[in-house]
């Protein structure tokens, strides 16, 4: 009996072992802890396409389980011109069948044609509506980041005077007042009142201020709040007294020792920041006439576009889970007092 073949097959399996040793070993001298930190990301990416699998299966169902259909109208569609289009469109087919279609059209991110605009695809319209939205977005993060921890350790520092109260009733009003109402009253008062901004559509940076503006202000609050509790917790920390008891000025321990410390929680507050950014961005959108990825989600429900409200809902559960992803690794290498692990005490 020849061995060669099978004396070949363990050579090669030895090689590749040995070659994928040798990549750890130079991913764990490159970043120490890399080996560890590869297996947790490959662990959450399983867990990112198990999540993805439940939404897209969810969505398609609800969407099949809707009253009407997507060529129901007020206008009453002939029977026979809605056979041919159910047809077309594949929607005469059993459920299983439609269900795996899809699925596979994901798979290859394809999600379909729309029924409502004539010869556009459902990749189409976030290709041309999503670079709106994630400028908007973008310019919403940025404001409420950077304004907030401002706010958050101004009102630290000015704890219990006129600063602290003057920061903490902002942050009360932007908490209260909804996004869609300051949106009317930025409108009314900066744009048809005082002229200094446009009042919508999207041409230019002047038309996306009042939008992220109003986008922004919710999360700001939010975060100038956290901030403020969390940089008072620092300021009474141990370290910090001991940072001022050896002589080292207030602005090197609050900027080096304090705000680095406080900021964790609002570095974890990122992911649902994103998702109040996003979210919001339905309403804002339509409110200023923005041609972004929302404003196409509200039509599409409006219209019974079916693809379009399953494609966008994918698209932006593909952007929520990686978002979420980024923000965990963004705090674990922040603080080095976090490891990512792939035992069961992640972290």
């Amino acid at each position: 009996m020849d061995v060669t073949p099978y004396f070949l097959m363990n050579l090669s399996f030895k090689h590749y072992f040995n070659k994928k040793d040798s990549i750890l070993r130079w991913l764990d001298e490159l970043l120490p802890g890399g080996r560890q930190m590869l297996k947790y990301l490959l662990k959450r990416v399983g867990f990112i396409f198990i999540s993805l699998f439940f939404i897209i299966t969810i969505t398609f169902f609800l969407m099949q389980a809707a009253p009407g259909g997507p060529f129901t109208s007020e206008r009453k569609v002939p029977p026979k011109i809605e056979e041919q289009l159910n047809e077309a469109y594949g929607l005469n087919e059993p459920l299983y069948v439609q269900y795996k279609e899809y699925l596979v059209n994901i798979a290859k991110w394809d999600f379909g044609p729309s029924f409502k605009q004539k010869g556009q695809s459902v990749n189409d319209i976030i290709n041309r509506s999503f670079k709106y939205s994630l400028i908007l977005g973008l310019e919403a993060i940025f404001i409420a980041l950077s304004l907030g921890v401002l706010l958050g350790v101004f009102a630290a520092l000015y704890h219990n005077k006129f600063g602290d109260y003057a920061a903490m009733i902002f942050a009360v009003l932007g908490i209260s007042v909804p996004s869609f109402i300051l949106a009317a009253i930025l409108q009314y008062v900066f744009a048809f009142k005082l002229q200094m901004f446009p009042i919508a559509k999207f041409d230019s940076f002047m038309h996306s201020i009042l939008p992220a503006i109003a986008l922004a202000t919710t999360p700001l609050a939010f975060i100038a709040r956290l901030m403020r509790s969390s940089m008072l917790e620092v300021l009474n920390s141990d370290y910090i007294k001991t940072a001022k008891a050896k002589g080292l000025s207030n602005r090197v321990t609050i900027y080096r020792h304090g705000i680095r410390n406080a900021i964790l929680p609002v570095v974890s507050y990122i992911g649902p920041l994103v998702i109040s950014i996003l979210t919001g961005s339905f309403i804002i959108e339509r409110i200023f006439a923005i041609p972004g990825l929302g404003n196409e989600f509200v039509e599409s429900i409006t219209n019974r576009d079916y693809t379009v409200i399953m494609g966008t809902t994918v698209f932006f559960s593909i952007l929520l889970l990686f978002s979420i992803l980024v923000v965990d690794i963004i705090y674990g290498l922040i603080d080095p007092r976090i490891k990512i692990t792939g035992n069961k005490g992640d972290q």
